[in-house]
């Protein structure tokens, strides 16, 4: 059965968007910054600048960016510390594929402690994902699925956004795959602090585009369908306010553990 996870030490409101059982942002460190060692480059804007001519540009945004979105489920076993037996619980994520041989960018706390985990494309296309990284400091994770020529998002620069701009939202919230959102950046660099989180890794994006449980993960645009933010929190009780981590910040974190995992 899927449901909402709050982080219990390192948040008080602040509630993860994940279906299923989550993993907190606690404790860990940042990795040493490493030089990324595959080939392939990562995820970047394009060339020339994308112009914004047609009048639905949220339609024009998706379809730019949402083949690259995908839905990530995982099981997990859980030990019940009274009776001592366990359980299968079963989670739903979002993530979107950065590097067209499958590496794809997600919350640590949709993968981790995983015993399975499978990614679904937008074609319906399904494979099994092996977690070749994760920092639950900042709450990020890289998965990777056994393919190539991958659609990938661009990526916008994330130091550069200014309340008021649009966003959308792209992900699986409760189950509905290919969920499309909009709303602005409310702010940004929401510190831990404003959250009643004790992690400073992370300066948030706010954002009043909904964000439900099972958007974990899942990309935030710019009006030009640039990836701006990873989709990660919300505060319980509360009505648009969502949370995204910062694409800059979670492009270098994603760097840093593929090359770990390359070394």
């Amino acid at each position: 059965m899927s449901f909402l996870f709050s982080l219990k030490k390192s948040l008080t409101n602040l509630s993860l968007v994940s279906l299923g059982a989550a993993t907190a942002m606690l404790g860990a460190h940042f990795m040493p910054t490493n030089p990324v060692l595959s080939q392939q480059p990562i995820a970047q804007l394009p060339s020339a600048p994308i112009g914004n001519t047609d009048s639905n540009f949220v339609s024009s945004a998706v379809e730019r960016t949402g083949s690259a979105v995908v839905r990530i489920d995982s099981t997990r076993t859980v030990r019940n510390p009274y009776t001592y037996g366990r359980r299968v619980a079963r989670g739903t994520g979002s993530g979107f594929i950065i590097r067209s041989n499958g590496l794809i960018l997600t919350n640590a706390h949709v993968v981790g402690g995983a015993d399975t985990v499978s990614v679904t494309l937008k074609n319906g296309r399904s494979f099994t994902g092996r977690v070749l990284g994760q920092d639950r400091a900042t709450d990020l994770a890289v998965v990777q699925i056994q393919a190539n020529n991958l659609p990938v998002v661009s990526l916008g620069n994330s130091d550069q956004l200014k309340p008021g701009e649009w966003a959308i939202a792209i992900g699986n919230p409760l189950g509905l795959d290919n969920t499309v959102t909009v709303g602005i950046i409310s702010a940004t660099d929401r510190t831990s602090r404003a959250l009643g989180s004790r992690n400073r890794e992370v300066g948030f994006i706010q954002t009043d585009a909904a964000i439900n449980p099972g958007n974990s993960g899942g990309p935030l645009l710019n009006q030009r369908g640039q990836v701006i933010g990873v989709n990660t929190a919300i505060i319980q009780g509360a009505q648009g306010l969502g949370f995204a981590i910062p694409i800059n910040l979670a492009q270098q974190v994603a760097n840093q553990l593929i090359a770990q995992a390359a070394a």
